[in-house]
C-alpha cells in the first residue's frame, strides 16, 4: 500500500490537489477521451504535463488506459469507479465556486 497521510483531507490533496488533475476529472466526468480532447478541452497543459498527469493518476488508481493495437495508436482514458467517486466533490466546487463568482458582482 502506498504512503499515504494519517488526514483523509490530505490524503485526497495528495491525489487531486494538482490543477491539473481537478480538470482532467472534471473533463472525464461525461465518459472516455482520447489524448487529443484532453489536449483541447483542458486549456492551457502542455503535453508533457498531461502525460505525467495522466500516469500518476492511473497509477493512483484514478482512471484507466485503453490502448487499441493500430497505426497510428488510439488510446482512451476512463475514470476508474474510483475516480468517478470524485463526482460530488467535484460537484460541490462548482457551485462554490459559482455562488462565490455571484456574490463577486
Amino acid at each position: 500500500m502506498k504512503n499515504l497521510p494519517d488526514c483523509p483531507v490530505e490524503t485526497t490533496l495528495k491525489l487531486i490537489g494538482d490543477k491539473w488533475k481537478v480538470l482532467i476529472i472534471r473533463d472525464l466526468l461525461t465518459g472516455t477521451k482520447r489524448f487529443n480532447e484532453l489536449m483541447k478541452s483542458v486549456t492551457g497543459i502542455t503535453q508533457k504535463v498531461l502525460t505525467s498527469n495522466l500516469r500518476a493518476m492511473e497509477n493512483d488508481g484514478l482512471l484507466s488506459r485503453k490502448v487499441y493495437p493500430q497505426v497510428p495508436p488510439k488510446v482512451e482514458y476512463t475514470l476508474t469507479d474510483t475516480g468517478y467517486s470524485l463526482k460530488p466533490i467535484l460537484d460541490s466546487m462548482l457551485l462554490w465556486g459559482t455562488e462565490y463568482k455571484n456574490n463577486l458582482s
